[in-house]
């Protein structure tokens, strides 16, 4: 597809002419080409389905680039002298299902992504939610027990956590003064996990050992959370409704289907890189 697009790039001459504003549709003949019609709706598709990068074009810019490829198309079609290949009706049935397809899932997420679903949704997952704790800790990570624990003896002697992190840590967060931010349950493996939930504000743990090394850790401060406002999760809680809705339709669909596919036996799947085959 790109390579047919390639002409946008081209472009830099204003139109002299402008559409008319009425009585205008689908099927509203712009060109004619050896008897062959260009339409207004071959227009809009070829636009519709331009890179990202052409769409910011003005409109009178891409009007008469893509007025001028379909023409050009049109010509190089029509001068076409041999047997067509294989592949070119094969990719107009690909296309085709595509697109169909693509508009039986616009019908069903449609349907699936109202406000009320959303909401739904929404409740189902926050509204009887327990604020939750979350923790900012730091810690000093090194190879054996021994170093851990005259860590811990320094630490506990009045050196400041940080800078012996800096000094000592041997983990990312070393430079950063062993900060690892804030977290919850279930984000750290469960002995360190054990460790900070165990610890007061300010208090030093015990050396803890993981499958990392060795853990001196500092609970820095701890929060609740309370579930968070709709507009904040909205995009998460469409996209699992997006995800539930195809998966629906697509079972639905499948266990009402008579589908054979024995006749992908004795198939090579290196196959799939012979375009021979559809030439």
């Amino acid at each position: 597809m790109k390579k047919r697009l390639n002409f946008v790039a081209a472009l830099g001459l204003a139109v002299t002419f402008a559409m008319p504003v009425q009585g205008q549709d689908a099927n509203t003949v712009v060109a004619t080409v050896n008897g062959k019609y260009i339409t207004l709706g071959h227009m809009i598709v070829a636009r519709a389905i331009l890179p990202e990068q052409y769409q910011q074009l003005p409109n009178e810019v891409l009007f008469e680039g893509i007025l001028k490829q379909l023409v050009e198309q049109t010509l190089l079609a029509g001068a076409f002298d041999g047997t067509l290949p294989k592949r070119i009706p094969i990719s107009l049935e690909n296309e085709q299902r595509s697109l169909i397809a693509g508009e039986t899932l616009e019908v069903v997420l449609s349907q699936a992504l109202n406000e009320d679903a959303v909401k739904a949704a929404y409740d189902a997952q926050f509204a009887d939610a327990e604020p939750s704790k979350e923790y900012n800790a730091s810690h000093i990570l090194v190879e054996t027990e021994e170093e851990a624990l005259a860590i811990q003896a320094d630490v506990d002697g009045g050196a400041d956590f940080a800078t012996v992190a800096k000094e000592k840590s041997t983990g990312p967060s070393g430079p950063n003064g062993g900060s690892l931010g804030w977290f919850g349950k279930g984000a750290m493996v469960p002995s360190f996990e054990a460790a900070v939930v165990g610890l007061e504000v300010g208090a030093v743990s015990a050396p803890v050992q993981t499958q990392f090394g060795w853990h001196v850790i500092i609970l820095n401060e701890t929060r609740n959370t309370s579930a968070p406002e709709l507009d904040a999760v909205r995009a998460e809680i469409e996209g699992t409704l997006r995800q539930e809705a195809v998966t629906t339709k697509i079972e639905e669909l499948r266990e009402a289907a008579t589908i054979d596919q024995s006749g992908v036996e004795g198939i090579d799947p290196s196959i799939l890189s012979d375009l021979s085959i559809v030439e």
